[in-house]
């Protein structure tokens, strides 16, 4: 059977392959993983659950609810939350565990059940593994005054909001800074624009009326077309796209150009690094990063610890040498100091607070790197265990780095979930990036074919 938890929750078409059933299912075995009698002092185990605005995330959440109270877990319902709101208040409220449903950038079709453990934290490999074994196990069911209560709090999305704002440790009013944000009509319809409006920005908002089926529908992280119109037709400073559950940010310059997670990324291990506050002066990417990235760090003396591609790894790697930066050029940024996960809203707030406290556009700010031309190709239907052992395509390979020299490299990477290689390219112009990617694409379906 294969793993059923992926590289963020468990996530799927909701009612086809994420029922009810599985729902309740998953929530009573996560309270007999999660919520330990002993590790919460011997009271009565506390959950909190959130969602985004998706249709299928009312019955989604009425089924873990109901898997959790039937458990003897408290359920305090937050409402519509971003997914970080969640693992923030799961970690304020001292609750044992957090549930966020929300299929992220996802299209509207999909769900996911994400949990945090005490604290906030992501799962590990080990919690997530319990929790499928204990599926379909017998458990005593309490009865009478054993069983679990549910409350409603939304109120406590304002102290997520109290928490983004008071991150900033040297606040500097967004007074005369106009900014767009498309809420991908997810989570973060109201917590983003309130974030930034608090401040003194001048906010506009688009997509940001969410009605259960248009999440993510050509707006948001993923589809920035709109966003970039809108901040040239506003006369807008910036532009900000958040994701369905908003743990994730892309940013729109004053001329339409996109500033996307690397940039992000650079402008603020330089503010960080200025004050101090960049541990280790060291910043956390995955191999995907830019190699414009990777040298404007080393410009400034700032070191980048490289992991695999996902922010789970960009976590672990964070966690286990106590660095405070790290993120995905997708816009994953965390910022160890103030969350436990990616924060879109967070990340922006602080982009905006680095444009104020400097004077400087986003456009010069995010001129610290140059980005090299960068092209993608997935071959699908090849043998990917063999990609990295086949001579003939680690002879091309090898050809293509110094055909590159210190102006490019080159990246394959098998997909942890389909038969197919990703062929990465950089290169000091698109058009030797583009022929050297097909010609290594070629390669790798040739070498590896099935």
């Amino acid at each position: 059977m294969a793993r059923l938890f992926g590289t963020d929750g468990v996530r799927g078409r909701a009612n086809a392959l994420l029922t009810a059933e599985l729902a309740l299912d998953l929530s009573v075995a996560a309270a007999h993983v999660l919520g330990d009698p002993v590790a919460s002092g011997g009271r009565r185990p506390v959950a909190v659950v959130g969602r985004d605005p998706r249709a299928s995330g009312e019955f989604l959440e009425a089924a873990v609810v109901a898997g959790l109270a039937s458990s003897g877990v408290d359920v305090v319902r937050l409402g519509v939350v971003p997914t970080p709101g969640v693992a923030f208040l799961t970690g304020a409220t001292g609750a044992d565990f957090g549930v966020m449903l929300s299929a992220s950038h996802n299209p509207m079709p999909d769900n996911g059940i994400k949990f945090f453990a005490r604290g906030g934290e992501k799962l590990d490999d080990a919690l997530e593994d319990a929790i499928e074994q204990r599926l379909g196990a017998s458990w005593e069911r309490p009865t009478g005054a054993a069983v679990g209560r549910v409350c409603d709090d939304p109120a406590l999305v304002e102290s997520y909001l109290a928490h983004l704002v008071s991150s900033l440790a040297q606040p500097t009013s967004l007074e005369g800074i106009k900014v767009v944000v498309d809420c991908a009509n997810g989570a973060a319809h109201l917590t983003g624009p309130g974030a930034f409006g608090g401040q003194g920005a001048e906010v506009v908002t688009i997509h940001s009326d969410p009605d259960g089926i248009n999440i993510n529908d050509n707006c948001g992280s993923t589809h920035l077309g709109d966003l970039k119109a809108a901040v040239v037709e506003h006369g807008a400073d910036l532009g900000i796209a958040l994701d369905g559950d908003a743990d994730r940010c892309l940013a729109v310059d004053a001329n339409g150009d996109v500033v996307d997670g690397d940039q992000i990324l650079a402008i603020l291990a330089l503010s960080l690094k200025e004050s101090a506050q960049l541990h280790g002066d060291t910043v956390v990417a995955t191999v995907m990063s830019n190699l414009g990235f990777f040298k404007a760090m080393g410009e400034h003396g700032i070191r980048v610890a490289q992991t695999k591609v996902g922010d789970r790894y960009v976590l672990e790697e964070m966690k286990a040498h106590g660095y405070t930066l790290g993120g995905e050029q997708s816009g994953h940024v965390v910022m160890s100091e103030f969350a436990t996960t990616g924060d879109g809203v967070l990340t922006a707030l602080h982009l905006m607070n680095r444009m104020a406290a400097t004077g400087q556009s986003l456009a010069e700010l995010a001129a610290v790197m140059v980005r090299l031309p960068q092209v993608l190709i997935n071959v699908p239907g090849v043998d990917k265990t063999r990609a990295a052992s086949d001579p003939t395509l680690s002879g091309a390979v090898a050809d293509a780095a110094r055909e590159l020299g210190n102006g490019g490299r080159v990246l394959l990477r098998p997909s942890g979930t389909e038969s197919l290689v990703r062929v990465m390219v950089e290169a000091e112009s698109a058009a030797q990036a583009q022929t050297v990617a097909e010609r290594l694409a070629g390669v790798v379906k040739s070498s590896l074919a099935l």
